[in-house]
């Protein structure tokens, strides 16, 4: 029964030194476009985000990001946080006109080849969901 409880133990350890292991076989490309277009980030960790895909989390700035390119180091998006303090004014006058009766918990940017966004997550009661608006206050998701 000790060797059982030993054998387990050790497969359990042994499982969460793999997961916690870094990605490997991130592209050369995908590393090169990373780091010209985030030169400046650190504590880079890579992931897989399905079978064309790559993401990278990262610092840059004091700041959490994430960014996602293609097998061939084609940049895809770029998400991060920013306090409600700096939601343009455009964005939030268009959020507080349709949405005066939700509380805002939390705002993400999300910048892609098409533009920026601005993703607001919203409360009210227990009905929680996203919306997002572009740079202009336009809703371009509800």
């Amino acid at each position: 029964m000790k060797k059982l409880i030993l054998g387990i133990a050790a497969m359990a350890m042994l499982s969460l030194t793999v997961a916690a292991q870094p990605v490997k076989g991130v592209p050369a490309k995908v590393k090169s476009a990373f780091s010209q277009k985030f030169s400046k980030a650190t504590d880079v960790k890579w992931g897989k985000e399905g079978k064309t895909e790559w993401e990278a989390e990262f610092k840059l700035g004091g700041k959490s990001y994430s960014a996602n390119f293609d097998n061939q180091g084609t940049w895809k998006e770029t998400e991060y946080s920013i306090p409600e303090n700096e939601i343009p004014a455009t964005v939030k006058t268009s959020f507080e006109k349709k949405y005066a009766a939700y509380k805002m918990k939390g705002t993400d940017v999300s910048e892609t080849p098409k533009g920026k966004v601005y993703e607001i997550t919203v409360v009210k009661g227990n009905k929680k969901m996203e919306v997002a608006f572009d740079t202009n206050g336009k809703i371009v998701k509800d």
